[in-house]
């Protein structure tokens, strides 16, 4: 399969050139293919943050390269970096980061908006996401009539809205009950294996990691092993 991301000796210093100059990765080397189920683990202050945000082209390394999908990322403009965040990553995060005022249907189509798509278009496949994620009873509900477990499915769809070449979750079930976060696990694994998309999990839940293909653990800001489950890959 092809490479979608790849990163050779990536690394990240923040207040370069300072006393207080700190590195947080040290020369991350990084593949993942298309289709993958990868789950990147590790504890607070490990750097899990800054390579989600480097992967989400929401920041830069400071030394290495970043391949996205071919995409040398690095080199591109930073209005380029803009259409390529809306186009190939759907962001889920765990505070939902819904527009408050906004009914769910119009949450999900704002990623298409920003991409020039025609409204006909937009209100089509919103309905057929929130279809997908069992909330075409709610398209009209704005997020403070939702639960926690409905606005991070808004989310999902949203993240979806574009067709996006990866979906980049970071603790998505992390303020769930374990029950709402199950639901929501569910849908990850029936985009991955239904939909064929590549997901990259951000968390600190080993338990969720064990339900992906590939699990990658960070320390102090590099990569300390990489566990493939095998039994994952096979059901897959």
């Amino acid at each position: 399969m092809a490479a979608i991301i790849r990163m050779e000796n990536v690394t990240k210093r923040y207040f370069e050139g300072r006393e207080n100059e700190l590195q947080v990765l040290n020369g991350i080397d990084l593949t993942v293919d298309e289709g993958e189920f990868v789950s990147i683990v590790g504890e607070s202050g490990s750097g899990k943050s800054t390579i989600m945000n480097i992967i989400g082209v929401l920041d830069k390394p400071s030394e290495g390269s970043y391949y996205l999908n071919g995409i040398d990322v690095l080199s591109e403009p930073d209005r380029e970096l803009s259409h390529i965040r809306n186009r190939e990553i759907g962001f889920i995060f765990q505070t939902f980061n819904l527009i408050g005022r906004s009914t769910a249907r119009r949450n999900v189509e704002l990623p298409m908006l920003y991409a020039g798509v025609s409204g006909s278009r937009r209100r089509q496949r919103s309905r057929e996401l929130m279809e997908m994620i069992g909330m075409e009873d709610r398209m009209n509900h704005q997020p403070n009539e939702l639960s926690g477990g409905q606005k991070q499915r808004v989310a999902i769809a949203r993240a979806m809205a574009n067709n996006p070449t990866i979906l980049l979750a970071d603790e998505p079930t992390g303020a769930l009950d374990s029950h709402t976060g199950r639901l929501v696990m569910d849908i990850f694994h029936s985009l991955h294996s239904e939909h064929g998309k590549t997901i990259i999990l951000i968390t600190h839940n080993q338990e969720l990691a064990k339900e992906t293909e590939r699990i990658i653990t960070l320390k102090d800001g590099s990569i300390v092993s990489e566990q493939r489950n095998v039994a994952k890959e096979a059901s897959g």
